[in-house]
């Protein structure tokens, strides 16, 4: 630094003292107002965000796939390279490098000019530092598995999900609907005879607890198997938990308050919209099977193309027709297509009467509102009623001569 740029600086710094800004309260209300700018953003990102939903740990399922936030994601992603004995380098090495020269950086770059033209070597280690970063998170992102799926949240999800591990893993002794009997072609069981679980007296008298252990741990002597992943099974803790929640829901005394669809009421002979009365039922009661990756009868329910071509019985709906696949299922009919749906609970009232009048009305993306012509028509057809009142009126009440 020559004597110059010496006087420079100290000319800078005499100005800038002369000028001067308080510690308080200048520096502590700028402070003041970024943190809480940070804390509103906070906020704002888990109000609208949020987390995703994941089920609780579990060190029995392999299945997880654990992820660093996304910040270190290219620390996790550069370790890749350092496979086996060498990963101390990628753990250790290189990080504490890095940190031990933006330590000393103050000391070894003295240079006032902080413009980055005019610092060309920095700049460009930096550029270089950073793009490999961006390169590693966006690597890790592609590289990285998809998670598997986890159960449902919801009761109804739970109650769905449970059913089809109970169909798959436990029917084939206890029944399709838990009724018990007679065990007939299971190895080592046959003959046996079991008690229902859908009764009383096993409902009445079993906590989920209960529940939950028999299926995870098994019954040895009586010739059940384990079945959670902790005791040689297959099942995790989140699905061993949806199937005591479908076991649960043959309980009587269990009374559910399920979350009302929110759709408009429809007044009298109003035609429903897809988008605003039918579609938020099928997203509440119905696409948590009928979606992709879950597809049952290969009926898709995500969207309203899908709603009208697909599933193995196509078409499931077809618009005026009231004797429609669907109308039929949802009324609790058993056909060739399937049975009552949904399976466990049925639509509430409104729910049906929705759908109904939707296809009923012919089924339409979008509520068709009535045309010039029609307007026009219906006006005149009225008036033509009204006139045809009125000569019957007149008629009825001219005296006979």
């Amino acid at each position: 630094m020559n004597e110059h740029d010496k006087q420079t600086i100290q000319q800078r710094f005499q100005e800038e003292k002369t000028k001067g800004v308080k510690f308080f309260p200048d520096i502590i209300y700028k402070d003041t107002i970024v943190a809480f700018s940070i804390f509103i953003l906070m906020v704002g990102l888990a109000m609208f965000i949020g987390v995703p939903e994941e089920p609780p740990a579990d060190p029995n399922d392999t299945n997880y796939i654990p992820r660093p936030e996304w910040y270190f994601l290219f620390l996790f992603e550069m370790l890749k390279f350092f496979p086996g004995q060498i990963e101390f380098i990628g753990t250790a090495v290189l990080p504490g490098v890095a940190v031990l020269l933006l330590l000393l950086l103050p000391f070894f770059d003295r240079d006032i000019k902080r413009h980055p033209r005019n610092r060309p070597v920095a700049t460009i280690v930096m550029s270089l530092i950073v793009a490999g970063m961006v390169a590693l998170t966006i690597r890790a992102v592609m590289t990285t598995p998809p998670q598997a799926e986890a159960v449902g949240f919801s009761y109804q999800e739970q109650v769905s999900a449970g059913q089809e591990l109970y169909k798959e893993h436990c029917a084939e002794c206890h029944g399709e609907d838990g009724e018990g009997g007679v065990v007939e072609g299971v190895e080592g069981l046959e003959g046996t005879y079991l008690e229902a679980i859908n009764s009383e007296d096993y409902l009445y008298t079993r906590t989920d607890e209960t529940t939950f252990l028999i299926i995870d741990y098994g019954q040895p002597n009586l010739g059940m198997p384990a079945f959670g992943l902790s005791n040689g099974g297959e099942l995790n803790t989140q699905q061993v938990n949806a199937i005591v929640t479908f076991v649960r829901s043959w309980d009587d005394r269990v009374v559910i308050e399920e979350e009302a669809v929110a759709i408009p009421a429809l007044a009298e002979g109003e035609i429903p919209d897809y988008e605003t009365h039918v579609y938020p039922i099928f997203r509440r009661r119905c696409i948590s099977c009928h979606r992709e990756g879950k597809e049952k009868g290969n009926y898709i329910m995500t969207d309203y193309e899908s709603v009208m071509t697909s599933g193995d019985y196509a078409p499931n709906v077809i618009g005026g027709d009231l004797s429609s696949n669907m109308i039929r299922m949802i009324n609790r009919e058993e056909i060739e297509a399937g049975g009552p749906m949904p399976p466990t609970r049925p639509l509430r009232p409104e729910e049906i009467d929705a759908i109904t009048r939707w296809v009923e009305a012919g089924a339409l993306p979008v509520r068709a509102e009535p045309t010039l012509e029609i307007q026009a028509t219906e006006s005149i057809t009225g008036t033509l009623e009204a006139t045809e009142v009125a000569t019957e009126t007149v008629a009825t009440e001219t005296p006979v001569p």
